[in-house]
């Protein structure tokens, strides 16, 4: 088997959740031009669809799946929507995950929004329940699909501030808080890690493979004061562009990887390394 023949996800059937975000798209269209059929999982059904629409357009498999992956029930019908068109599964990425919501009442109470000392309990729970629940609801549902072929890859995206503390200084706009990086991100993306950790032990002796993708900081139309912050502590000296995870996903996606399991492939522009 040749290097490329290793990339290839030819016959293969992959299901994204959060399929329709920034980099979640590209995720999708990462694992449809290698060949698999993909379902395009999101909330949002018609945003969804019209990520699968483009796919199919441009000549490739693709499925637009609208689901809740904080309910049992939304995730059963998914995985059996896909098993029914497709006929198998064998990729899972677990790209959903709610994003910082600040407290809109935070000014009102003289704070900066995320900060910890106020944070609401109701947005602490929402982000457990997506962020962590929602992987765990979903991985149980279609692990169950792997196990009848023996052999699978799931992927948890993660990020670097589930290995390290945010550095508020990022959200410090011309001398004054704008914000904080909400405590609910570190605490569930250092959950994603042990979730991974505990999977690809558990599924020991299979070939299932359960590994994590840790980005960087993507940009995103950020405020200039932020690329410039956050830039200057990465060793490239930049965010990452949406497209610059696609390769690691893939690498984990298919057997080029077939030796990696319970590991975290990190790819930061340095941001980690000093």
């Amino acid at each position: 088997m040749t290097i490329f023949e290793k990339f290839s996800l030819k016959d293969k059937v992959a299901i994204v959740t959060g399929g329709v975000g920034l980099i979640g798209a590209e995720f999708c269209r990462t694992l449809a031009e290698a060949g698999a059929a993909v379902a395009v999982v999101d909330l949002n059904a018609s945003a969804s669809q019209g990520i699968a629409d483009t796919l199919t357009k441009s000549g490739y498999n693709a499925l637009g799946i609208a689901a809740d992956i904080t309910q049992p029930e939304s995730v059963n019908a998914l995985v059996e929507k896909v098993i029914s068109t497709f006929g198998r599964l064998d990729v899972l990425v677990n790209s959903a995950a709610l994003d910082p919501k600040f407290d809109p009442t935070a000014a009102e109470k003289g704070i900066a929004p995320g900060a910890f000392e106020d944070y609401p309990l109701t947005d602490w729970n929402a982000a457990l329940n997506v962020n962590l629940t929602g992987a765990f609801l979903v991985t149980q549902a279609c692990v169950k699909q792997m196990l009848k072929n023996k052999k699978g890859s799931i992927i948890n995206i993660c990020s670097t501030y589930g290995l390290n503390g945010p550095d508020q200084k990022l959200y410090i706009k011309n001398g004054e808080r704008v914000a904080y990086k909400p405590v609910y991100y570190t605490v569930t993306k250092a959950g994603v890690l042990g979730f991974t950790k505990y999977l690809a032990a558990y599924y020991a002796e299979t070939e299932i493979r359960v590994n994590a993708l840790t980005p960087g900081g993507v940009y995103n139309n950020h405020e200039e004061y932020f690329v410039k912050n956050y830039s200057a502590k990465t060793i490239l000296g930049r965010m990452a562009k949406k497209d610059e995870m696609n390769g690691a996903l893939l690498f984990l996606a298919s057997d080029a990887s077939s030796y990696m399991t319970g590991n975290n492939l990190i790819v930061d522009g340095g941001w980690t390394a000093w």
